[in-house]
């Protein structure tokens, strides 16, 4: 590519011509300029519900897809295939903030003095008034990152898609972006790396989704614009309080530090209760509308809107993902604080739009937004946690970390509790998308390669019941236990949250199943945990007294083993006498074929 002279590298027009000069791309939309002055002066609007929403008006694709949720939910076709035949999937959750070996938010937390993520900044670069976050970008540099190992790594632990994040909190693009300055191929390694995952992907048929964290960076990153409040730098500015101007002469010459850390906002809003709280504090249960910035607000969602459709247009991924935890991006709560406009459906409906215009292919593309009410025509998820009952009116995945969403050591690897967790989610119908956090350098450590072989083994054996499959008439059976705020009795369940030694150390007995359903309608009962040999086992569920099964039971089998089981069916359960063998660690599954008439005097439960 051709070097953009540095001077010149902070305006978008030229940066836009060279990127679609070099990449042979259709013409680019012109962001505007970031403004620089305000229209109106607001203040803080506590109520957001008092804030009529923002039409937005950045280019998107036409078609019958309109930018609202309604017109989205109407005309989706429906649930791609390939989403239910993969179930399993890998969050390539990695960027520049792995450097930090501090886990999540480094790039916020090492300008937050009390916190390990700043100590571990000053003790391996150095003090965040004279090297801050942009320095890390500058001097990132992946050595060891091999897209073609990982990817078959992954493959062989049984994913089947990988959702890859483009760009997170950070505000750092991780592709040849059109529309940010501050992305990979023009600061630090200098490599487009969802190009190159996508191309190993595609080796394998391994579909590819992209992972969008950039909404809220705006106030996410008020950090970057403090200083310590004690010690020998108490006072100082961090790098945050940069301008354009201050670059002459250095490294960042002609790159804004305000399109990577964005600008200080200053508001002082209080909860309910009339207690102030921080400002990048917002999405822990608060609300607003920034009624000081409404200007830089729309621009600000419009640049985040054209870095998506950039993505979109370049790489063409199969799904697309939106994070934060209000119910929409720029909803006016929590994580959509700060304006309320119509940028996510608006994007949703480009993304279906552009896919429709495709008569070369069938339409099977997918959107995920995080914490999305139901809808049919885009998913939602559910982080660290399980939904408590079969849900099939939306896609949806659950997003789970091992140990945490970036790197930092002392992650406790455990491939039964992925498996369990993994089982959790099928059963009751959902997509399980795991973070396996890569080093700084782009590697895997020797704990997380060893647990994805581990992962690998036991669904080259018990995937059949996985991949392909939907939810049973219920999840599945076990211990009860009683919850702590209800009082109400529950069914026993893996911990949520991030995994770690307490998922690990987690028991289940041979009490405790989760069902599925399998694309041949053969019925899959896994048991958490493995039986002793000659030990007898009941399903409560497949009894005739439970009224579950229409059809009686013609065979039962035990996958991975061609060993003949004893089993009957009673009033009470399937009774199964496990085998004497060693089939599979962690959980095993039993397939449960039905013979092909319908029990007489049956009744759907």
């Amino acid at each position: 590519m051709r070097r953009i002279s540095a001077n010149l590298f902070f305006l978008p027009l030229l940066l836009l011509t060279n990127s679609c000069s070099a990449q042979k791309r259709s013409p680019a939309y012109t962001l505007p300029p970031m403004p620089v002055k305000e229209t109106k002066q607001l203040g803080f609007i506590s109520d957001p519900s008092t804030f009529p929403e923002v039409k937005m008006d950045f280019p998107m694709a036409p078609g019958p897809f309109e930018p609202n949720w309604q017109s989205i939910d109407k005309n989706y076709p429906g649930e791609p295939a390939w989403w239910r035949d993969a179930k399993f999937g890998v969050f390539i959750h990695w960027g520049p903030q792995a450097a930090g070996k501090s886990g999540d938010w480094y790039a916020r937390r090492l300008y937050e003095q009390d916190l390990d993520a700043y100590k571990n900044h000053v003790k391996s670069f150095g003090h965040p008034s004279e090297f801050g976050y942009k320095d890390v970008l500058h001097q990132w540099n992946p050595s060891q990152w091999d897209p073609a190992k990982l990817v078959q790594a992954y493959y062989d632990a049984g994913f089947r898609y990988a959702l890859v994040v483009g760009v997170h909190h950070d505000n750092y693009d991780l592709w040849n972006s059109r529309y940010h300055p501050w992305n990979s191929v023009q600061v630090g390694p200098k490599k487009d790396f969802l190009a190159r995952w996508k191309k190993e992907l595609n080796k394998h048929n391994m579909r590819f989704g992209v992972a969008f964290h950039h909404e809220y960076t705006w106030w996410w990153y008020q950090t970057a614009f403090g200083s310590d409040s004690a010690g020998p730098k108490a006072g100082v500015p961090y790098d945050g309080n940069l301008t354009l101007a201050d670059g002459k002469g250095k490294w960042w010459q002609g790159l804004d530090p305000k399109l990577l850390y964005t600008i200080p906002l200053g508001y002082k809003p209080v909860d309910s209760t009339g207690k102030p709280y921080k400002l990048h504090l917002i999405a822990h249960g608060y609300q607003g509308i920034f009624g000081n910035h409404l200007d830089y607000a729309k621009w600000y969602a419009t640049q985040w809107a054209m870095r998506i459709e950039d993505v979109i247009d370049q790489y063409d991924p199969d799904f697309i993902y939106t994070d934060g935890n209000s119910t929409q991006p720029f909803s006016g709560y929590k994580s959509g604080s700060g304006i309320k406009c119509d940028a996510g459906p608006r994007v949703v409906a480009h993304f279906y739009n552009k896919a429709m215009a495709n008569k070369h292919k069938p339409f099977d593309k997918l959107s995920i937004v995080k914490f999305l009410p139901t809808n049919r025509g885009a998913g939602t998820t559910f982080e660290g946690r399980y939904s408590p009952t079969i849900k099939t009116d939306q896609p949806w995945m659950a997003d789970m970390a091992v140990g945490d969403w970036f790197y930092q050591p002392g992650f406790y690897y455990d491939a039964g509790m992925v498996v369990r967790a993994l089982l959790e989610h099928v059963s009751r119908d959902g997509n399980l998308t795991l973070c396996v956090s890569l080093t700084p350098e782009g590697a895997m450590d020797e704990g997380s390669a060893a647990m994805l072989k581990a992962i690998g083994a036991w669904m080259k054996i018990n995937g059949e019941g996985i991949y392909g499959s939907k939810a049973w008439k219920i999840l599945g059976e076990g211990e009860q236990v009683i919850n702590s705020k209800t009082k109400e009795s529950k069914l026993k369940t893996l911990p949520g949250g991030k995994l770690g030694k307490q998922h690990a150390d987690f028991t289940f007995s041979t009490k405790d199943f989760r069902f599925t359903q399998g694309k041949n309608g053969a019925i899959y009962a896994y048991c958490l945990t493995v039986p002793q040999p000659g030990e007898v086992i009941t399903i409560k569920s497949f009894g005739s007294a439970a009224k579950l099964l229409e059809r009686k039971i013609r065979s039962v089998s035990l996958l991975g083993s061609k060993e003949q089981l004893q089993w009957e069916q009673v009033p009470e359960g399937l009774t199964i006498t496990y085998p004497n063998v060693n089939t599979s660690r962690f959980a095993v599954a039993f397939k449960i074929d039905l013979e092909s008439s319908p029990v007489t005097g049956y009744r759907s439960p």
